[in-house]
């Protein structure tokens, strides 16, 4: 495997892994990249039609895509839930104690409509997931330097980011400190966090970019998660 940080290592499969998810023999996960294809022996797979909202869905026993919305939220075993992004942020999380994961797609509109708080929200009401508990992978995106927007995207992030007085201008916003701060403000532990700070746009042997290939040539990578089924540890 190669280290791409502290937190996260590159797979034979050409997979981006979080170290602090391998830990757990029962769970699959990863981020595609260019070169690198989710598994899915064992699993049936659901997805969404992503629609840059904040909706979050608990799939049913069934493979396919299952609705509009912006994240997946399951417990059950054999099912492999997934997001595609190409800039977007990519979060996945896991709760060790239930066994309920998530996948959520967090463009800016999906960040500032708050689709990880509710994400978070639907785990608690239906598997009684305590967030304290939650692990975060945050994965490959369009980052800071990258990411420059007019004002009327910027002031949308004036409550993420209140110790900012540029917003009302063209500046650059940072996705995925923004998805840091909901993770904490809905009870994660800042260790439990852990950022990949990949970004999408200036990795072009890695990762798709929607910014730099453009509509018609940008691909999508899938970010996944599940619990297997016949592993009991």
């Amino acid at each position: 495997m190669a280290v791409i940080n502290e937190h996260f290592l590159l797979d034979e499969q050409h997979l981006l892994r979080c170290r602090a998810f391998l830990r757990f023999p029962w769970l699959e996960h990863g981020f595609e990249t260019r070169h690198g294809q989710m598994p899915r022996d064992g699993f049936q797979l659901a997805s969404l039609k992503q629609i840059h909202s904040s909706i979050v869905i608990a799939p049913p026993d069934a493979p396919g895509e299952c609705g509009e919305g912006d994240a997946l939220v399951t417990q059950r075993a054999g099912q492999l839930i997934a997001i595609r992004t190409a800039d977007c942020v990519p979060v996945l999380l896991v709760d060790p104690e239930t066994r309920a994961v998530a996948a959520i797609h967090a463009g800016w509109r999906g960040v500032v409509g708050e689709v990880i708080p509710n994400a978070i929200g639907q785990m608690r009401r239906n598997y009684e997931t305590k967030p304290d508990a939650l692990l975060a992978a945050i994965g490959p995106c369009i980052q800071l330097s990258a990411f420059e927007v007019g004002p009327e995207v910027a002031i949308e992030f004036r409550h993420l980011f209140p110790e900012r007085d540029d917003l009302d201008t063209k500046c650059h916003i940072d996705l995925a400190e923004a998805c840091r701060r909901q993770l904490l403000a809905a009870g994660l532990a800042d260790e439990h966090i852990f950022d990949s700070k990949q970004c999408t746009l200036s990795t072009p042997e890695l990762y798709h970019s929607y910014r730099r290939d453009g509509a018609k040539q940008a691909g999508r990578m899938q970010a996944f998660i599940g619990v297997r089924q016949t592993i009991n540890a």
